[in-house]
């Protein structure tokens, strides 16, 4: 199927439309976006015509890019800085991550109109320290104590916000009783049966699972949208109150998980998991340093859910705020590379991936550097054409305005 549309709309099937919507409009905000929001036809055009070298087998993030790394509070309670997203987590060929990151590197930048001259050295960099990480073969993390430069700045920024931040961002105190703001741009009204059903089924997970926050209930719950790759797919925002500790409150998702995207592209066997969030949650907890806190996985109507805490300290960058500081942008390309590999070296030889000597050697060999990077650059190339396709179609849908619906049912 040669028309980029047509593979987005199919690969987009079954989606809950009113999200859809929003996704495709989102998607057409830049060639940055749109890139984040159509990992398949990465994955597609590599299984079409592969021309990355050889590489070890390793536990992937499967849709790796800039935005896929930020902070997050760990279940020890300390801010770190690494992978954050595992929704196409799956094992392939090592390359892969590494491929569409740096061709992350030359999309985004060109959205940020920063010179072609520094993605290439920004592309180099990460090359550079990802593969003297391997071949170290030692895992790395970053948390306030071991970081540098902006990334330090940052982390210990993230650190200082409190539970109450996210709470007064994202409720409202309604007849003496906090609530979810449903003026928020991001959140939805559900319908009354749905909205019930689920307040059932997470207080009876609170009760009986050994991961949740001890002794609190749903106080009210909506829909959330967030991403962009995963726009479409279920994700509820629940408000939980302490039973015992007047006036306490969190915040806690439940996000749908489905088959990894890159699955139907790599021709490799892959573990059996109950669930796919289970699969999501295990090659989490492996491949980070620390997982978030309370992570955990569940089942509702028969689909599979994420579960974790809304934290404040989660956060990503804004490289629109350092584009122009080459120190900064030189101090966050390196540190995504040193964890990328460190996040190989953690989990090789778990599962079918291959033993971290064969990642070491691979990262001595500098020799596939150089065809990653020309892959990256003329595959980029690749992304903004079908990216002007993709807004030429839009356009000749005569797509109004999204509105926001009042009310999302449930299914």
């Amino acid at each position: 199927m040669d028309n980029c549309f047509q593979r987005i709309e199919l690969f987009n099937q079954g989606r809950i439309p009113d999200m859809l919507r929003v996704k495709y409009k989102l998607m057409g905000g830049d060639t940055f976006r749109f890139f984040r929001g159509t990992n398949h036809l990465f994955f597609e055009d590599l299984a079409g015509n592969n021309p990355l070298p050889p590489s070890p087998i390793s536990w992937l993030c499967g849709d790796l890019h800039l935005e896929n790394f930020g902070s997050f509070k760990g279940d020890n309670r300390l801010v770190y800085f690494d992978m954050n997203d595992f929704d196409d987590a799956l094992l392939g060929p090592a390359v892969y991550d590494v491929a569409r990151l740096v061709c992350s590197i030359f999309i985004a930048f060109e959205s940020l109109k920063i010179e072609e001259d520094k993605a290439i050295n920004m592309g180099k960099l990460f090359l550079k320290i990802y593969s003297e990480t391997l071949e170290k073969g030692k895992a790395r993390y970053i948390e306030p104590q071991t970081a540098k430069g902006i990334v330090y700045k940052f982390l210990s920024t993230v650190s200082q916000r409190k539970d109450k931040r996210i709470l007064r961002k994202r409720t409202i105190i309604k007849k003496d009783s906090l609530r979810i703001l449903l003026a928020h741009p991001r959140h939805y009204a559900l319908d009354m049966p749905l909205k019930n059903e689920l307040t059932s089924y997470l207080n009876n997970w609170l009760q009986n699972n050994s991961y949740t926050p001890y002794n609190f209930e749903v106080q009210d719950v909506a829909f959330r949208m967030a991403g962009t790759g995963s726009l479409g797919l279920k994700r509820y925002l629940f408000l939980l109150k302490s039973n015992n500790q007047e006036g306490k409150h969190m915040l806690m998702e439940m996000k749908q998980s489905i088959e990894p995207t890159p699955k139907k592209y790599i021709k490799m066997q892959q573990p059996q998991w109950e669930s796919e969030s289970e699969r999501v949650v295990n090659i989490q907890q492996r491949m980070q340093n620390i997982p978030p806190a309370l992570l955990s996985f569940s089942h509702f109507r028969n689909e599979s859910y994420m579960i974790q805490e809304m934290q404040p300290t989660k956060d990503s960058f804004n490289f629109k705020l350092i584009r122009d500081a080459y120190r900064d942008l030189y101090q966050v390309i390196h540190d995504m590379g040193l964890l990328t590999a460190s996040a190989q070296i953690r989990s090789s030889g778990w599962k079918g991936a291959s033993v971290v000597d064969e990642l070491s050697a691979f990262g001595g060999n500098k020799q596939w550097q150089d065809s990653v990077l020309a892959f990256a650059r003329i595959y980029s190339q690749t992304v903004k054409k079908d990216y002007l396709e993709f807004c030429l179609a839009m356009k000749n849908l005569n797509t109004k305005t999204v509105a926001k619906p009042k009310v999302l049912h449930g299914s």
